[in-house]
């Protein structure tokens, strides 16, 4: 799949507080450059050998993939989320009430959140969370952290404390148990789950 630009979704010389040079440069360069970079990966995964690949080739595109899509889509929600000054209404504002306790609790949360990213890298963002069926506003510590707008149906846990004890370091080795013993029908299960949320039905 070709990733191309969408267009900026905002005016950038009606947004106070900053210009229009900062916007389109970001629009242009840091956006653009996401979906250049993606297409650039997506090119290089296509024609790789995966059955010859090193663990550093796959680890390394995979990792740079999963950057560069989580970086396109939440540059499009970024500049999708500004505009000219207002505040949330309808069942937008009851959601935050009733999630925050009141609105201004929720914007002094938010605020402070990117306040004290000051300095570092990373994203502050306000989620619905299925599990929970409520917002909340989520600190992504940089942009491998999750897939943006994702809701896993299967998980497959690489930390040590999940193969360790028998299998010692051979994390390897304990992926192909793994990969035999996966539920099927819980992952179609949730699958349709996914399906029926992202419809709204």
């Amino acid at each position: 799949m070709t990733y191309a630009m969408k267009p900026l979704a905002c005016d950038p010389q009606r947004i106070k507080g900053m210009s229009e040079k900062l916007i389109v440069s970001h629009y242009e360069n840091n956006y653009g450059g996401a979906v250049k970079r993606l297409n650039a990966i997506a090119e290089q995964l296509a024609a790789l050998d995966f059955t010859g690949a090193s663990v550093f080739t796959v680890n390394g595109l995979k990792r740079e993939e999963l950057i560069a899509t989580n970086s396109m889509i939440l540059h499009e929600l970024f500049f999708a989320s500004l505009g000219e000054e207002g505040a949330p209404e309808g069942e937008l504002s009851e959601a935050l009430t009733r999630d925050f306790g009141t609105l201004d609790r929720w914007r002094a949360e938010f605020s402070a959140m990117g306040k004290a990213q000051g300095g570092g890298s990373g994203w502050v963002l306000l989620t619905w969370s299925p599990r929970d069926r409520r917002l909340v506003n989520q600190w992504a510590m940089d942009l491998t952290t999750t897939l943006a707008g994702g809701r896993p149906i299967l998980a497959l846990d690489m930390y040590e404390h999940s193969y360790h004890i028998d299998y010692g370091a051979r994390a390897a080795a304990y992926v192909d148990p793994f990969m035999a013993a996966i539920n099927w029908p819980n992952v179609a299960r949730a699958y349709g789950e996914v399906q029926s949320w992202t419809s709204g039905g």
